[in-house]
C-alpha cells in the first residue's frame, strides 16, 4: 500500500483521488515527473514503474499468482512475458545459490 495515513483494503487503488476513484493519466504523470525532478531521478514512465514493482514483488517473494492478481491480469503468461524482468540484484542471487548448491554436494 502507498500512501500516508491510509487504511489498507483490498479495493484501494494506488494512483486515486480522495474518493478512491481513478485519476486521469495526464494527472498521474505530472505527478511522477515532478517527484523525478525534485530529487534528481532517472526517467520513468508510469508504465516502466508499473515493470519495476512486478520485478520487485518477485524479488520480494511473491509468488507468480500473488503478482498476477496484483496486476490484474487473467492470464498468467501475461505477466511472466512482459512484465518481470530480471535484476542484476536477481541474477547475483541465482548464482549464489548455484554455489552454494554445488558446494553443499562435494
Amino acid at each position: 500500500m502507498l500512501g500516508y495515513n491510509v487504511k489498507a483494503n483490498d479495493e484501494q487503488l494506488i494512483f486515486s483521488n480522495s474518493k478512491n476513484t481513478f485519476l486521469q493519466p495526464s494527472k498521474i504523470r505530472k505527478w511522477l515527473t515532478h517527484i523525478i525532478d525534485k530529487y534528481n531521478l532517472k526517467y520513468i514512465t508510469v508504465h516502466g514503474l508499473r515493470h519495476t514493482h512486478a520485478s520487485l514483488l518477485f524479488e520480494a517473494g511473491a509468488t507468480i499468482k500473488e503478482v498476477q492478481d496484483r496486476l490484474g491480469h487473467t492470464d498468467v503468461k501475461t505477466t511472466m512475458d512482459i512484465y518481470t524482468h530480471v535484476s542484476k540484484y536477481a541474477r547475483k542471487e541465482t548464482a549464489s545459490k548455484f554455489s552454494q548448491y554445488i558446494n553443499a554436494k562435494q
